[in-house]
């Protein structure tokens, strides 16, 4: 099983137990305002997600990590490594992402957690480059993604919702931990 231990957080593989908090996560309209059509996710949803995200550590031997408070056990949402398949221009790559529930944003666990994600990439995965992508005006994702190092290489429409898009990027030969 893989785990990534970080001064707050437990980086972790999925279970059943986080199936409700990661479905209160998705309910949340602010949560979600920025990802795909903004549209909040039930708990069938959720579940689906889950099952999605289990698959691809299966398929691409990297995914998406719960991400858990340590001093409390609770799921705070996730971050880590996926193919960005509904951005078909920038494949082959690999984005980091992360989401996490509201109650703790601002207080630098979706950076602490991203800085794991890539650390992980590149040691354990031997990934050279990551990209990150986000809504044009979701400012908080991309202030993430300039403490991670990344630049923004090109901007873009999303496919499906036609919203603009902005495509980050590291060369993680460079990337300083």
């Amino acid at each position: 099983m893989t785990e990534i231990l970080t001064p707050r957080l437990l980086l972790r593989r999925w279970s059943d137990d986080d199936l409700v908090p990661l479905a209160e996560i998705n309910a949340d309209p602010e949560v979600m305002r920025w990802i795909g059509d903004g549209s909040v996710r039930d708990l069938e949803q959720t579940a689906e997600e889950i099952e999605r995200m289990e698959e691809e550590w299966d398929e691409e031997g990297f995914g998406l990590f719960a991400v858990e408070l340590l001093g409390s056990g609770e799921l705070i949402g996730f971050t880590g490594l996926s193919v960005p398949e509904f951005l078909p221009e920038v494949l082959p790559a690999v984005e980091i992402g992360w989401r996490l529930g509201r109650p703790y944003w601002g207080q630098g666990y979706a950076s602490e957690a991203a800085h794991a994600a890539l650390e992980f990439a590149l040691q354990d995965r031997g990934l050279d480059r990551v990209v990150s992508i986000a809504r044009i005006g979701n400012t908080a994702s991309e202030n993430v993604m300039r403490k991670l190092g990344m630049v923004p290489e090109r901007e873009t429409v999303h496919p499906v919702y036609g919203h603009p898009l902005r495509v980050h990027a590291i060369d993680l030969t460079e990337y300083q931990a």
